[in-house]
């Protein structure tokens, strides 16, 4: 027994993580998501299937833990998109403080509603995101170019917000935004990529500092953060991320939409089923709970 888990469980454990590490770095220089999307559903699978940790406290460490992770994931991938010319610094600029301020309010929504609900919004917000780019790989773009400041400030702002709340990366909603406002595909991918360190920086910091380790929680954490967890996988998903950097490069833009909406599926719906058998469960007990609560009443 090693952390309060059998040798053979905790090899698994650290394969999965380590795995998860490996796809994830991929999928954020292929596609120009920050992992996140890879992230989050792996680490809920395994705090909540080998720690047993309650679902409501598995999916905030999750989302805290996603942010850090990407981190250099991010910076991985931005930098290799960077010097391949696939980052649009204008768009960088013009977001970023809008980013930040989503980022803050994205935190505090998430720290006063809860976890379990969190489920549901991932997976239920991803579905639709993948489904969307999927029928619409080759679909026009719907605008001519990005709106105005304003605009644009309202997209940054809600980017970074959900982003934040789902504890995934800027570009899993920024790449589908900018290709449907005429950016071309590989320009989205990387300007998304730098977009994901506006959510993951200051999102991670505010998990660490502005939240108490709760009740239960994965040893290892700090405030909603894992750090033991983000060791396994930060190192392996930084050196992926150039790889799918240079492979995207190779690939058509449709078939990168395309590879993005169903990886992004395939997980999403993963999320959103284990949020409603989170509640299924939850109203089960309920009920059971008050069935002998009203047989004990009868008989007294």
């Amino acid at each position: 027994m090693i952390l309060g888990i059998p040798l053979y469980e905790l090899i698994i454990t650290i394969g999965i993580l380590l795995l998860c590490g490996v796809v994830a770095g991929f999928l954020a220089g292929l596609l120009g998501v920050g992992g996140g999307i890879i992230f989050v559903p792996c680490f809920y699978l395994v705090f909540t299937g080998f720690f047993k940790i309650d679902p409501n406290i598995a999916i905030l460490v999750s989302t805290g833990t996603s942010l850090l992770c990407m981190i250099p994931t991010s910076t991985s991938a931005a930098r290799s998109q960077y010097k391949k010319g696939n980052t649009d610094i204008d768009v960088i600029k013009a977001w970023s403080i809008f980013m930040l301020i989503g980022v803050v309010v994205g935190i505090l929504v998430s720290k006063v509603f809860g976890g379990a609900w969190l489920t549901l919004l991932f997976g239920s917000v991803m579905i639709l995101n993948s489904l969307n780019t999927l029928f619409r790989a080759n679909a026009k773009p719907a605008f001519e170019s990005l709106p105005g400041k304003f605009g644009q400030s309202i997209i940054a702002f809600c980017i970074s917000c959900f982003s934040s709340m789902l504890g995934i990366g800027g570009g899993t909603l920024t790449v589908p935004v900018l290709n449907a406002c005429s950016v071309p595909p590989h320009k989205s991918i990387g300007t998304s990529s730098a977009v994901s360190l506006f959510v993951c920086v200051p999102g991670t910091i505010l998990m660490l500092l502005t939240n108490q380790t709760p009740d239960g929680a994965p040893i290892g954490t700090f405030g909603l953060v894992n750090v033991l967890a983000a060791i396994c996988v930060v190192p392996v998903s930084y050196l992926c991320a150039p790889l799918g950097v240079n492979v995207g490069k190779s690939i058509k833009p449709a078939t990168l939409k395309r590879i993005f909406a169903i990886a992004l599926f395939i997980i999403s719906a993963r999320m959103l089923y284990s949020g409603i058998s989170y509640y299924v469960s939850s109203d089960t007990v309920q009920n059971s709970v008050q069935t002998e609560q009203s047989a004990q009443n009868s008989n007294e």
